[in-house]
């Protein structure tokens, strides 16, 4: 069985390339455009492997996607390919809107044609996987809240906007087209490889180089925070077993607020990098609240009952298991983020195994 992932190089995208890699026998097409966001060295360990395919190529381009079914055949899509950074977002919309939507249209279309062009033994395994996120939900209220797989789309920001646009192609393309699609909203990820912009590895990097650790507002914002490798396992469970046209929401249940993920990650520094700068005492004194952004959401929450109930799913790890190891990989794995801070993993953007 092929599987065709867009996105690979990204951060959730190579984590599942890992798994599947490591984990099955499936063959693995990974189309990416190489973006900022995307690295080849965070697959490096399965590059070689006979089942892995890469291809650089962007999701908005029709006619090189269309070669790509051609020449690989898939059985399976799972669509990660997406613009992700709130803050750029707000900065910059619209190529947000471009990769987000229009390539996610384009991803359908050659998808659709691909999948009406099958004998009908090989369209009976065929699926359409559209991963999202749970930032399309927008804001819960209160603190006892959760979102569900029907909570109503509400996205605060351009990234969440664009993603949640997305979700509603995917699912008019099941319903009028016939195509079949499932669709997944998972929480906030965190884990190895981690783009360093992101929260988590940001403090974690930030501490370690002695400067200051920002947190937006007060830092009581809530997130539910989900380790990268049980999201993996969760998406190749639907992907296996989940039934067309159905969203299963995925989380870590793990509520936490950023200042107490900032607290966390300065406590685990003390033991695992006890030598600091001269500049400064305990890591949280490099702790700073600095003016919150443009329409932050307070609080994120994922019911995955559904996921557990139906699919027998449930995530691994605890937070702090979790956030333990991703500690402890970014201090033993200083120069993959040194690489992609100063740009020189751009150099490694090379090679087509395809």
């Amino acid at each position: 069985m092929r599987i065709l992932i867009t996105g690979g190089c990204g951060f959730i995208g190579s984590a599942l390339i890992r798994y599947i890699i490591n984990n099955t026998d499936y063959e693995v097409i990974n189309v990416d455009k190489l973006t900022y966001a995307g690295n080849l060295e965070s697959l490096s360990c399965i590059s070689d492997h006979n089942n892995y395919f890469f291809e650089q190529v962007d999701i908005c381009n029709k006619n090189k996607i269309k070669k790509i079914f051609d020449k690989y055949r898939p059985n399976f899509v799972m669509h990660l390919a997406a613009e992700t950074h709130v803050d750029r977002s707000i900065e910059n919309p619209f190529e947000f809107m471009n990769t987000n939507i229009f390539g996610t249209f384009n991803l359908l279309e050659q998808s659709l044609k691909y999948y009406d062009a099958l004998d009908l033994s090989s369209k009976k395994p065929f699926k359409f996987h559209h991963i999202s996120t749970d930032e399309v939900y927008g804001d819960l209220e209160g603190t006892n809240d959760f979102f569900t797989e029907s909570s109503p789309y509400e996205p605060s920001s351009p990234y969440s906007a664009s993603k949640a646009s997305s979700d509603h192609f995917v699912r008019a393309w099941n319903r009028t087209f016939g195509l079949p699609t499932i669709v997944t909203n998972c929480s906030n990820n965190y884990g190895p490889y981690h783009f360093p912009e992101k929260l988590i590895p940001h403090i974690i990097i930030s501490a370690l180089k002695g400067e200051h650790l920002p947190i937006y507002g007060n830092g009581l914002q809530v997130r539910d925070w989900l380790y990268v490798e049980d999201h993996a396992d969760a998406l190749l469970k639907v992907l296996i077993k989940g039934e067309i046209g159905e969203t299963y929401n995925i989380g870590g249940n793990n509520e936490k607020t950023n200042i107490e993920v900032v607290n966390q990650i300065c406590s685990i520094l003390e033991n695992l990098a006890p030598e600091k700068k001269v500049n400064f005492k305990n890591y949280t004194d490099l702790i700073k609240f600095v003016d919150d952004r443009p329409g932050h959401d307070r609080r994120y929450a994922i019911d995955s009952s559904k996921i557990h109930n139906k699919l027998g799913w449930s995530p691994n790890e605890t937070f702090d298991s979790g956030l333990y190891k991703t500690v402890k990989w970014y201090l033993e794995n200083k120069e993959w983020w040194s690489r992609v801070i100063s740009g020189d993993y751009e150099l490694k953007r090379i090679g087509n195994k395809g």
